[in-house]
């Protein structure tokens, strides 16, 4: 049943090997089961029943990815899309996460529409490279002044905006402690360094006092507090566009990076490095997306961790099936989730931070028009608490660079109306 399922043979790879794969991918992606809950009960959403929200969503997203396309991908809540959904959307616009899930259901709609159409294709094709790459790159540094704000490394600071905090209590030194054990054990090239970090440190931080420890194992807690909660009718507020733009943008652009990533590591391009099934896989990620806004959570996505489980041998859909019988067996780990504190998840989302603005490397500095743009979007992102501003920003300064330089033929259609759109929405509409 499996090798017809999965085409086994024809890709060179036999269960057991696909088990190991799966068992790999989720130790290096299951720092999201206490990452994602921690980020989105600060929305004062019931942090059990995110937690439970979010094993579902990635079973379910994996296990699409695994029968539809049948590609060793697996998928679960998207890290910076968590802290967009929380810190910008309910913390700084102030709309309640009921309607910020709504804005996630409608994201993955018009995600899931562009998919069978295959608009998608269109629209990346229209965003420059570095643009793409200073989102990445912008998101990386939000989500690194988040993972310092809540180690108690950076403080509030009425004359400067931001401080210093102070580094001889617990949780500053606790994160700091798991930071450095995450870059070391990466670099050794353990597998399952940050989940390894977070839960060293919450191991730690509860024999010394400094934690409370609520168990290891129990039945999941209740989804009722999530489950269906999301307002849609709410999401329909003009002021939230760039929000539900924000959403799906980020989304495509993440998922097709990490597809073309990740099949081109495991063999499964084409000669000319196209992906055979890509339109299956959009289908699959952006029916997750959906699944996981009804379950109440913030953006599915793919991951990139999915590497991991292809560098051990993983070429199938089955990869991704072991992936989701994981998560789901990870249901009975509530209690542990629910003891992790925010000093030991802010070392992940440190580390996390550092292999997304990695991608400034590729930039090409010595050229204005495409520096000034990059960098804007990179630094608006953290400064003003928000990926949509970043992107925002970012797109006007790229089309004005290079319309004004006289380099309007490196514009196209698509860019110019996202960039009125976008003057419109920030100086006629509320930010």
């Amino acid at each position: 049943m499996l090798e017809k399922l999965f085409k086994l043979k024809a890709h060179r790879t036999n269960v057991r090997t696909e088990i190991v794969a799966g068992l790999t991918t989720f130790l290096a992606m299951a720092y999201i089961l206490f990452v994602n809950p921690s980020i989105l009960g600060a929305t004062g959403m019931d942090k059990g029943s995110v937690f439970v929200a979010t094993c579902l969503a990635a079973a379910i997203g994996s296990a699409l990815m695994g029968f539809i396309a049948n590609y060793p991908i697996a998928l679960a809540p998207g890290m910076g899309l968590n802290a967009f959904f929380t810190y910008t959307v309910v913390l700084h616009m102030g709309y309640t996460w009921q309607i910020a899930l709504g804005a996630v259901f409608l994201s993955a709609c018009i995600f899931f529409a562009l998919s069978i159409f295959k608009i998608r294709e269109w629209i990346i094709r229209s965003i420059p490279l570095p643009l793409r790459s200073a989102i990445a790159a912008g998101i990386g540094l939000f989500l690194a002044l988040i993972a310092l704000e809540n180690a108690g490394i950076v403080i509030a600071n009425p004359a400067t905006l931001v401080g210093l905090g102070d580094l001889t209590k617990p949780g500053p030194l606790f994160a700091m402690l798991g930071f450095i054990l995450i870059v070391v054990l990466e670099a050794r090239k353990v597998t399952g360094a940050v989940l390894i970090g977070v839960l060293a440190v919450t191991v730690l931080a509860i024999a010394l006092g400094y934690s409370p420890f609520g168990g290891v194992m129990s039945m999941p807690p209740s989804i009722a507090p999530t489950f269906m909660q999301l307002d849609i009718k709410g999401a329909f507020n003009v002021s939230l566009i760039s929000v539900v733009f924000a959403f799906l943008f980020v989304d495509v652009f993440d998922n097709s990076g990490t597809l073309i990533g990740v099949t081109k590591r495991a063999g499964l391009t084409d000669e000319d490095g196209n992906i055979p099934k890509m339109g299956r896989a959009l289908v699959a990620d952006s029916a997750a997306a959906l699944f996981g806004s009804l379950l109440g959570t913030s953006t599915t996505t793919s991951y990139i961790e999915s590497a991991a489980g292809v560098s051990a041998g993983g070429r199938t859909g089955l990869t991704a099936i072991v992936v989701a019988i994981l998560f789901l067996l990870s249901l009975f780990f509530a209690p542990l989730a629910g003891s992790v504190p925010a000093f030991a998840t802010a070392p992940a989302l440190l580390f996390i931070a550092v292999l997304m603005t990695s991608g400034l490397a590729e930039i090409d500095w010595k050229d204005i028009t495409v520096a000034a743009p990059v960098t804007v979007t990179a630094l608006t992102m953290p400064f003003t608490y928000s990926i949509a501003n970043g992107i925002a920003f970012g797109f006007i300064t790229w089309t004005l660079a290079k319309l004004l330089t006289g380099r309007w033929r490196e514009l196209n259609s698509a860019l110019i109306v996202l960039s009125i759109l976008f003057v419109i929405k920030l100086g006629w509409l509320s930010a």
